[in-house]
């Protein structure tokens, strides 16, 4: 399959290489990126996006961006790289994968004696972890899920929660990436996911690029699919988990999960561990980030909206647990009632009854027709 890599370093070491998301599907291009200007900016425009790949580039763009600076002194090189972090860290509020990079970062030069350049050499070898890592757990949230898809599943998905939006082959695609591989059949229809289209410019373009059969469809029109009886189960991903199991996603997540529910089918999560946030107690607590009005009220530079009325632009929406049929991640998988709040569940201790189940006893809804 010809699986696509969103983040990695570039030949010389000293940059970021990314796949720029903005120009896609028109163009492939990749950007390197080396300054902290060139991080930040790539972040919060989202020529990188998705939660898993916005904490992996952070912590490889504040290693690469200190670069210049490795013959520092000890002490103005900490500070320098204490505000290259909160810089970085600043970018996007609500995918906790971020920050939860940067601290590690963070953490691992506190250890670290010696000079400037030793600690240099020591904060890239955490990122090329993370890195290492996030592929390592994108492969075992694939295989977690997928019994989940059989022969002849429709699979609908929401934005972009592949390979372009992790280190690896993504976090809700990586079953359909490896249930294609096993030869199965699976036609996944994509919400377009206005306002920014990351589903119809991206997850297709990714799936596609890999063989596999995609519909893109508006976004209002899952539900009328569902009735139809279309679709089989819906998989989506992830930017922040509360320790109830409230899902912050992007934007029009809840309205997917709402006709799920409505309709009888099971609605998973795919995310890794390290998207469960056990110090907010619930979705009401998660920072939804407020993006520019005027990815809303324009569209290839032509205004859709009068300039005289408002415009609100959440990029995420909050799905209450109850909604949710499973958790998927690296670790396995959690069934109602969710609690991530610390005492999370590992294998058999809470069987049917909620918390940790195997993979192996994960069932779906799914046709086999």
């Amino acid at each position: 399959m010809a699986i696509i890599e969103s983040v990695r370093w570039s030949p010389d070491g000293d940059a970021v290489r990314i796949i720029d998301q903005t120009q896609l599907p028109a163009t492939l291009v990749e950007r390197d990126l080396r300054s902290i200007d060139d991080v930040c900016d790539a972040i919060a425009r989202l020529a990188v996006r998705g939660a898993p790949a916005i904490g992996i580039a952070g912590a490889m763009g504040l290693v690469c961006s200190l670069v210049p600076f490795a013959r520092e002194g000890r002490e103005a090189f900490g500070t320098r790289l204490r505000a290259y972090a909160e810089r970085i860290r600043a970018t996007r509020p609500t995918a906790v994968n971020l920050p939860r990079a940067i601290e590690r970062v963070l953490a691992r030069a506190s250890e670290v004696a010696g000079s400037s350049s030793t600690v240099l050499e020591a904060l890239r070898a955490e990122a090329t972890a993370l890195l290492e890592e996030d592929r390592a757990m994108c492969r075992r949230i694939g295989e977690h899920a997928l019994s989940l898809i059989h022969d002849g599943s429709v699979v609908l998905t929401h934005c972009n929660a592949g390979a372009l939006a992790t280190g690896g082959i993504g976090t809700a695609l990586a079953p359909i990436y490896l249930a294609h591989e096993a030869g199965r059949r699976v036609h996944v229809y994509i919400d377009e996911t206005r306002p920014l289209l990351q589903g119809s410019r991206l997850t297709a373009w990714e799936l596609s690029r890999a063989g596999v059969r995609v519909t893109v469809i508006a976004d209002g029109a899952a539900a009328s699919l569902m009735r139809a009886g279309v679709i089989d189960l819906c998989i989506v991903g992830a930017d922040r988990i509360a320790a109830n199991g409230d899902v912050a996603n992007k934007i029009g997540t809840y309205a997917a999960a709402l006709a799920a529910q409505h309709h009888g089918l099971p609605f998973y999560v795919a995310a890794p561990s390290s998207t469960l946030d056990p110090s907010l107690p619930h979705g009401d607590a998660i920072p939804i980030e407020r993006r520019s009005a005027a990815e809303l009220a324009s569209l290839g530079g032509a205004r859709l909206t009068p300039p005289e009325v408002d415009v609100d632009n959440p990029a995420f929406d909050v799905t209450p647990a109850e909604m949710v049929t499973a958790i998927i991640t690296d670790e396995g998988v959690y069934r109602r009632p969710f609690d991530f709040g610390g005492n999370r569940g590992r294998p058999g201790d809470r069987g049917d009854q909620g918390g940790f189940t195997s993979m192996t006893s994960m069932t779906s809804t799914t046709s086999t027709t």
